[in-house]
């Protein structure tokens, strides 16, 4: 049974269930390292369907199918794909249903995606479709499967219990303009519902009794499943709500503003607060008996906050017997000593010897003389002789996720992400979206914001703007103004003055103490620090002329730097100094030149230093999370352009730009000198 209505039918009546949702990590360590994770979620909580992400315009499609594929084939998780269909080519549709069919997969999220963009964009190969096959909503695509695919697949649309916000509607958002919609995409042949995150348990509770109670009767039996999204930190979950329009009720922000300077606890307000929910969607739901009751995790590719969430609200199902041992392992041949067996316990089976829990997870240290100081590494005697649990059994796995241990703090190491200022090996890294290249703005929000630049001196203009706060976003940034920016904006000013377009930058801070009311993080008592760093848009020929003074070799310890081009050429501080080793070596006559691929250095940018905990540095520098970067930078110039008609004066600006620009992130490592990288740029 891999269709999602088959799996929910063979539930018992009134039981609970939940999925789970990943988007493709944007590096390679990423992805192997979300590999490892789905299989601790796949263990520990057993979610019965996950989904996995597509992204606007089919810009994740490879990587997507392969996630698609580790899901479905590899750890047999019955995989929900979603599809978009405007400003997709035909082709590229047909080709990934077909590929979901090869792979087993028999489950659609059916999505419109960013709204149409004008025919001249459209892709001149394609083929044209005809009047029925016109993609403009998901409706459209519900159709199109059904019509060409029958009832192989099992097709989901979404929906939006406080409305879609996209400026269509004098309203901007209101769940009855949102409501024809939703019937002609049920009526075309839609299975199940799936939501869109939200807070506000009154309006979904609405949302739920309109639907059921609908003049159409569309709605009566269909299945509605209820997104919710786990508070993985204060600023996420604040551009999460700006971006999705998702309101917060007053009472639970209040709750995350108490204690919005400390990760942790806003994490564990976060757990109490959709644990809570959840409760609440089970009155609401219970209204209907008979049914399952379905949950939607958008886990953002973390695991610990829906590990709690999941077994505070008991949604895990009960396990087997099976899943309280190890997993299969090989057939050793059993132990002999002195003629006897060793004592034994089967998996399966399978004859395998418990290790004491000594060994377990690690060789721990046997303290005989006191009580161990640190139970991670070292074990009394009396512990040595016990035992120890499966290391891999459901209950372990469980604990894992959760991030008890050590095996636990190591799998949960990224629990924390930065968004693209995060470490490059997690699978959260980058934005918490991971729907790919968007402008994130409606066309009629960007012409109100950016109007149709035709020079430079406009673009200068746009950003200017947006640093004195008279512009909400710009086409890389639709955040709100960070209040440390404040330090610094006259630099910035002059910065962007020059046609040097300034994408993100923070002061020089030298020890302020984490409860600082601009610069403060993290639990109470710290001290924060700070190197100061900008990134930029600069024109290839300013770029030459900067570069020059950069590979100065009186700047080598005190600026470490990246860039880029549209075309792919790069030049950091690393390969620099490779160079320049190189070049050493092959003019000298003594020892063997070291011909070595440059190491790439990596730079903790932020750091706090806080009572009984590791140094915790959340903002890092390196070279693979700035070359993802770099490729969406770039990719938004043509997204920008895109909203403007083509050849006009605007779109060839956009795309000269956008192949001429180099893309550069300046560090200056000296934070106690709070102006020594702004008087380096502008000498």
């Amino acid at each position: 049974m891999e269709k999602i209505t088959d799996k929910v039918a063979a539930l018992p009546p009134d039981s609970n269930y939940f999925s789970l949702e990943f988007f493709p990590p944007k590096t390679a360590m990423g992805f192997a390292n979300l590999r490892d994770r789905l299989e601790r979620m796949a263990r520990g909580l057993r979610p019965l369907f996950v989904n996995v992400t597509w992204g606007a315009g089919g810009s994740t499609a490879q990587k997507s199918l392969e996630l698609a594929e580790i899901c479905q084939r590899e750890l047999g998780l019955t995989t929900c794909l979603h599809l978009t269909c405007t400003n997709m080519s035909r082709r590229l549709l047909d080709k990934t249903l077909e590929d979901a069919k090869v792979l087993g997969i028999r489950n659609i999220l059916a999505l419109r995606g960013d709204p149409p963009r004008a025919a001249e964009y459209h892709d001149e190969n394609d083929p044209e479709p005809t009047d029925d096959e016109e993609f403009s909503w998901a409706a459209d695509l519900v159709r199109y499967i059904k019509k060409n695919h029958g009832d192989y697949f099992c097709i989901g649309v979404a929906a939006y219990p406080e409305g879609h916000a996209d400026q269509s509607h004098p309203r901007e958002q209101s769940l009855e303009h949102d409501l024809p919609y939703l019937v002609d995409k049920v009526q075309a042949g839609a299975d199940f519902i799936m939501t869109q995150l939200f807070f506000d348990i009154d309006a979904y509770d609405h949302f739920e009794n309109t639907l059921r109670n609908h003049p159409s009767g569309a709605f009566k039996d269909v299945m509605i499943i209820p997104g919710l999204m786990p508070i993985q930190s204060y600023q996420m979950i604040k551009r999460t709500t700006k971006l999705s329009h998702a309101k917060i009720p007053p009472a639970l922000m209040a709750r995350l503003d108490a204690v919005k300077g400390d990760d942790e606890k806003v994490k564990m307000e976060g757990v109490a607060i959709i644990s809570e929910m959840i409760e609440k969607i089970k009155e609401i739901k219970s209204r209907t008996p008979g049914q399952p009751r379905g949950f939607h995790f958008y886990t953002l590719n973390l695991e610990k906050a829906v590990a709690f969430i999941a077994e505070r609200t008991n949604l895990i199902p009960p396990g087997t017997p099976e899943d309280d041992e190890s997993a299969i392992l090989p057939d050793f041949p059993q132990l002999m000593i002195n003629g006897s067996s060793v004592p034994s316990h089967s998996v399966r089976g399978i004859s395998t010897r418990k290790g004491s829990i000594g060994s377990d997870p690690r060789d721990r240290v046997i303290v005989a003389n006191h009580r161990p100081s640190h139970p991670d590494y070292e074990a009394s005697p009396s512990e040595a002789g016990l035992l120890a649990e499966p290391l891999n059994s459901r209950a372990n796995t469980l604990a894992i996720s959760e991030g008890e241990g050590v095996l636990g703090r190591e799998a949960t190491w990224d629990d924390f992400p930065n968004g693209r200022w995060g470490d490059a090996r997690s699978p959260a890294y980058g934005q918490i979206d991971g729907y790919g290249v968007s402008l994130h703005v409606t066309v009629p929000q960007a012409l109100q914001m950016w109007g149709s630049p035709k020079t430079t001196e406009d673009i200068n203009n746009i950003f200017i703007r947006h640093l004195k706060q008279e512009v909400s976003a710009i086409p890389w940034s639709e955040e709100e103004f960070n209040a440390e920016t404040e330090a610094i904006r006259d630099n910035l000013i002059r910065l962007n003055s020059k046609g040097w377009w300034s994408l993100a930058s923070q002061p020089a801070v030298n020890g302020l103490r984490s409860n600082d009311g601009t610069f403060g993080w993290g639990p109470q008592n710290g001290f924060v620090f700070q190197k100061a760093f900008v990134e930029f848009f600069i024109p290839s020929a300013d770029w030459r002329v900067l570069e020059a003074k950069l590979k100065q070799p009186d700047m080598n310890d005190v600026v470490c730097f990246y860039a880029t081009n549209a075309a792919g050429d790069f030049v950091s501080t690393d390969t620099v100094n490779f160079r320049a080793r190189m070049a050493v070596g092959a003019e000298s006559s003594e020892g063997a030149v070291d011909h070595k691929p440059h190491e790439p250095s990596t730079n903790a940018v932020t750091w706090g230093v806080f009572p009984g905990k590791e140094i915790l540095t959340p903002t890092i520098i390196e070279e693979v999370s700035f070359r993802a970067w770099s490729e969406e930078a770039f990719g938004i110039w043509s997204e920008w352009a895109k909203i403007y008609p083509k050849g006009s004066d605007t779109e060839k600006l956009l795309e000269g730009l956008k192949e001429d620009l180099w893309l550069v992130n300046v560090i200056h490592h000296d934070y106690v000198e709070k102006d020594g990288l702004w008087e380096l740029l502008f000498q």
